[in-house]
């Protein structure tokens, strides 16, 4: 139940962003639905790999090599997703700062206090 919930979350502040953001667009709120799944994958399957190759950057740049990191997992998801659109590099990694901070709020506001 737990990631359902926090799958709507992502989906929804998604969603609410590219209202803000010119240069991301979804076509409807379930392709933002769809976004948040895949999104999921990726940070599953291919996050951990680019972790690992780009450790080096990443200690080089005390960790900022990680907003990158984040950008590009964006951009595999747009390129995954038909129903999204995202207008470049820049607009990426300003959606996925945004997106995680925003988040993290979020899910913060709605866990489990137990």
């Amino acid at each position: 139940m737990n990631l359902i919930i926090r799958l709507l979350i992502t989906a929804i502040v998604a969603f609410l962003l590219t209202k803000i953001l010119p240069g991301v667009h979804f076509t409807g709120f379930s392709s933002a639905v769809i976004f948040a799944i895949v999104l999921a994958l990726l940070n599953l399957i291919v996050k951990p790999v680019l972790n690992i190759l780009g450790l080096p950057l990443t200690i080089i740049t005390l960790g900022l090599f990680t907003l990158v990191i984040n950008a590009i997992i964006i951009l595999i998801a747009d390129y995954f997703i038909d129903s999204m659109t995202v207008d470049g590099f820049w607009w990426a990694f300003l959606f996925s700062i945004l997106l995680s901070v925003i988040t993290s709020l979020a899910n913060s506001l709605f866990s489990d206090n137990d």
